[in-house]
């Protein structure tokens, strides 16, 4: 037949067999033949006989391919694809229909494979130019909706209101708005030249933002990282100006953006670093330059000279870290002394970047090499008393533990909180009258201004069964002084921890002194209170194995005790833990803390919950002794641990926050098991006969149990007495400190003769302010028992020492000198004993030996605590000691960070 007579294909069946028959006709302008036509195995495949143009069926049919993927059309309809015009095909070749054009040409048609899903240059730069043309548009849109800030509407804070335990209103404070705005020519050069050579040199030169410090902060917050604040003096304008929002999040971000560039584009210059200078937070309550100024040199800021512009500089920083009068209450790390030390370094780097971009003379610089001298940082007469260090107290639970209760300094400073307190008025009123009643009688500092002088007093009361902090007492005044005595002064506690070497004895046991350093750790026997060891005076300490001690020039330690006497059994000095604990003998626990361990006995203060960044070294025998320095908040938390059979709850002082939006933090209570109930009920029945016949009977508490320790330090510098009832655990201390505002330094001083008493110790004005205030803040509650404790561990060292003649007579004496002389001491053995001074197991119990308790030192050598007992009157001798007690143990004071 005729070509030109040809016919167009027909539909044929068989799937895409047939369809490649199709295509294969029709690229090769042959008619397909029909299937089978001419009985060759290769008719089925439409070539026949013919010579094929194509290599073979994959050749076919990407020609088939390309000849449907042109588009070729007829003038019956659309080009051929794949099987033809009505060919079922595979479809991947169909043109579009006439008329019919997609508006974004994806995925790409007339295309196959992977080259189908990559855009062409036309769809990706219609979507750039698109995503550009947003961005423009939102940040017209963002730019037109925000306004300038105006910086007498900024720094308006809510007052906080603090609640007593019993939800009535104890203060409203913490939104004061201490500011008022002046002129930038009230403002001297040198402290807009000191803010800008150190937080912005280019202010006068730059947009107002810094693209690569937002692009960071913005990654930062997007990935959960650490939050920023603007980088250029008129973004930390912005930043000051929207108190309203000081939510850390991506969108309040941008927002501030916007406004920092319409700032930047409407707003001169001048008029920013002023609002900036005014509405900045200096700390001490202090918004803008001039309020900062009165608040730390108590003249206005035009007065301020090149120094003290740098040093105010420097409280931008944040003033928790930078103010020289500390904020232990919010950072145990921001003590004076380290605040003073990063003011004064920041301070000379401003001072020298100001001569380095030719904003002061070099001459001028030189004069300014010390910090300025600041005044007393409190001025609220709200915060007066003891309620500005209840406030600090609470505030500082709340942002050092800001990952449960959600409130940090800046949501404090906000404020619009309601902080419900642990804190019960009627006891602090208890605690603050005991204290006052013991300083008004004997601390005249007029009459005796070189004993008596820099006396000061804290205490603590803690709530055994929940870890509820109920009384404070933090000092004379929270406007006058203002370091909180209750939380934190830097003394030692001394023998106050001789509990915690008996408890660590009683858990983990004394070493075997036989076995090998690895093996002796798990070879080991738990101690009994009936356990006996040498109370000795200058006793050799040795470790567990029984080697001398050593220190690091192979010095031998001797341990002395209290007025240089021995005491317990003659000839060798046994004395049982019990009678060493009463009479506080330091060479006893000492030796005791050498055979557990100083490891062993470290880990029990821990346990107790004492902190572990107010302990000393542990690596000196005198560690068991009470070098460290807990706050009395901490270390009635400890014993707390012990009125509790063993169960510590951390010291806390808030139980509840409130904002607009509801409850936003409440306390739960998380006990943990620190000592078995053996453990604590045996440590609180040696502490017992503290207060019933030692050196604590001055705490005594007519018909109710007290188990407690006295405590004082090497050369007399600060004594204290922490004790409980079942109830209640309180701890008093009592030192000297020159921390006068001319003082650079803080200084502990000597308590020689102070109160008009030959030596301060634990037994007579710390317990004596215990047991008056203890009296009252009991009143009216249920008598309680402590529980009776189980019979615990060994009696080891009960032979005599091999090395001495045992005495051959049962009764125990004492002997202060190696040939006893008739004494007042000897003569008060045959004196009718009081109601108070039953003697136990040793006779000598119930007479006024001295004490023996001592502070020892890290370098191997000795050191002596105080004499003498308590008397019945707090300015009788305590020289010699009474019948009412005796004795002082090493102790100290505070200086912990509170939890």
């Amino acid at each position: 037949m005729s070509e030109h007579r040809r016919k167009p294909s027909q539909p044929q069946g068989g799937g895409r067999a047939a369809a490649r028959r199709g295509q294969s006709a029709s690229s090769s302008g042959r008619r397909a033949a029909p299937r089978g036509a001419t009985g060759s195995p290769s008719d089925e495949y439409g070539v026949g006989g013919e010579e094929r143009p194509y290599g073979g069926r994959a050749d076919a049919r990407r020609a088939a391919q390309r000849g449907g993927g042109s588009r070729r059309r007829t003038p019956d309809g659309p080009g051929r694809g794949p099987g033809g015009p009505n060919g079922p095909g595979r479809g991947r070749g169909r043109a579009t229909p006439p008329g019919k054009k997609r508006l974004i040409d994806y995925p790409r048609a007339g295309k196959y494979g992977a080259a189908r899903w990559v855009p062409s240059w036309k769809l990706m730069s219609g979507l750039f130019i698109g995503f550009i043309g947003s961005l423009v548009a939102v940040a017209g849109i963002g730019y037109a909706m925000v306004s300038v800030p105006n910086v007498a509407q900024t720094a308006q804070a809510q007052n906080n209101v603090y609640y007593w335990a019993d939800g009535t209103q104890m203060v409203a404070t913490g939104g004061e708005t201490n500011r008022q705005i002046v002129n930038l020519s009230q403002i001297p050069q040198a402290m807009r030249y000191a803010v800008i050579s150190q937080e912005n040199k280019t202010f006068y030169t730059d947009s107002g933002i810094d693209p690569k410090g937002i692009a960071r902060a913005v990654f930062n917050m997007a990935t959960g990282g650490q939050t920023q604040g603007g980088s250029t003096i008129t973004q930390q304008y912005v930043k000051n100006a929207r108190l309203d929002d000081q939510s850390q999040t991506v969108s309040r971000k941008f927002k501030e953006i916007f406004i920092s560039i319409k700032v930047g584009a409407t707003v001169k210059k001048d008029d920013i670093l002023a609002g900036y200078l005014n509405s900045a937070y200096y700390g001490r309550n202090a918004y803008g330059i001039q309020a900062a100024a009165r608040a730390y040199f108590d003249k206005d800021a035009v007065k301020l000279n090149p120094g003290e512009c740098a040093f105010l500089a420097a409280m931008l920083k944040g003033a928790t870290y930078y103010d020289p009068a500390g904020a232990t209450s919010i950072d145990a790390s921001a003590t004076p002394t380290a605040n003073s030390a990063r003011a004064l370094r920041q301070m000379q780097d401003t001072l020298d970047k100001m001569v380095l971009y030719n904003h002061l003379s070099a001459s001028d610089r030189a004069k300014y090499t010390t910090l300025p001298k600041s005044k007393n940082p409190r001025s609220n007469t709200r915060l007066s008393g003891q309620i500005g260090y209840l406030v600090d107290l609470a505030n500082s639970y709340l942002v050092t533990h800001s990952d449960k209760t959600h409130v940090s300094q800046d949501v404090l400073q906000r404020g619009g909180l309601s902080i419900y307190t642990t804190f019960q008025k009627k006891k602090i009123d208890q605690l603050e009258s005991a204290v006052k009643k013991v300083q008004q009688a004997n601390i005249k500092p007029k009459q005796r201004p070189k004993t008596d002088k820099f006396v000061q007093f804290g205490g603590a009361s803690v709530n055994p069964t929940s870890g509820a902090i109920e009384a404070i007492y933090g000092g004379e005044d929270a406007t006058k002084h203002f370091t909180d005595n209750a939380d934190q002064t830097g003394a030692q506690v001394g023998s106050t921890f001789k509990p915690f070497v008996l408890a660590a004895a009683m858990k983990w046991g004394v070493r075997d002194k036989d076995l090998g350093p690895e093996q002796a750790q798990d070879e080991r026997t738990v101690v009994s209170p009936k356990s006996l060891y040498s109370g000795k005076n200058k006793l050799k300490i040795k470790n567990y194995d029984g080697t001398v001690w050593t220190d690091k020039d192979d010095k031998e330690w001797l341990q002395t005790n209290d007025g240089g006497e021995s005491v317990g059994r003659a000839p060798d000095y046994k004395i049982d833990l019990r009678e060493a604990m009463r009479e506080s003998v330091n060479s006893v626990y000492v030796q005791l803390g050498m055979d557990v361990g100083l490891d062993k006995v470290k880990q029990s203060v821990l346990d107790a919950g004492v902190l572990d960044s107010s302990l000393a070294s542990s690596a000196f025998p005198s560690f068991s002794i009470g070098t460290s320095d807990p706050s009395a908040i901490r270390m009635a938390g400890a014993y707390a641990t012990f009125a509790a059979s063993g169960k510590q709850n951390d010291p806390y002082s808030v139980d509840k926050v409130t904002s607009k939006d509801g409850t936003t933090y409440q306390h739960t209570k998380a006990t943990k098991q620190a000592y078995t109930s053996a453990v604590a009920d045996n440590v609180t029945d040696v502490l017992k006969t503290v207060v019933d016949k030692g050196t604590g009977t001055a705490a005594r508490l007519p018909g109710r149990e007290v188990a407690g320790k006295t405590g004082t330090t090497d050369g007399n510098k600060s004594a204290w007495f922490v004790g409980y009832t079942p109830q209640l655990s309180t701890a008093i201390g009592m030192y000297r400190m020159d921390d006068d505002e001319k003082s650079k330094s803080r200084t502990f001083l000597e308590m020689y003769g102070t109160g008009g008493q030959d030596k301060i110790h634990g037994a007579s004005f710390p317990a004596e302010i215990w047991h008056d205030y203890m009296a009252q803040a009991l009143k009216g509650q249920p008598v309680e028992s402590f529980p009776t404790p189980q019979p615990i561990g060994e009696v080891v060292n009960a032979a005599p020492s091999p090395s001495v003649t045992p005495s051959p007579t049962p009764s125990l004496t004492q002997s202060p000198s190696p040939t006893p002389t008739p004494t007042p001491t000897q003569s008060q053995l045959t004196a009718p004993p009081t109601p108070s001074d039953t003697c136990g197991n040793f006779g000598w119990g119930c007479v006024n030996n001295g004490g023996n308790n001592n502070g020892g030192n890290d370098n191997g050598g000795t050191d002596t605590g105080g004499t003498g007992g308590v008397t019945s009157s707090p300015t009788e001798s305590a020289g010699n000691g009474s019948t009412r007690g005796n004795g002082n143990n090493g102790g100290g004071l505070f200086g912990g960070p509170n939890g």
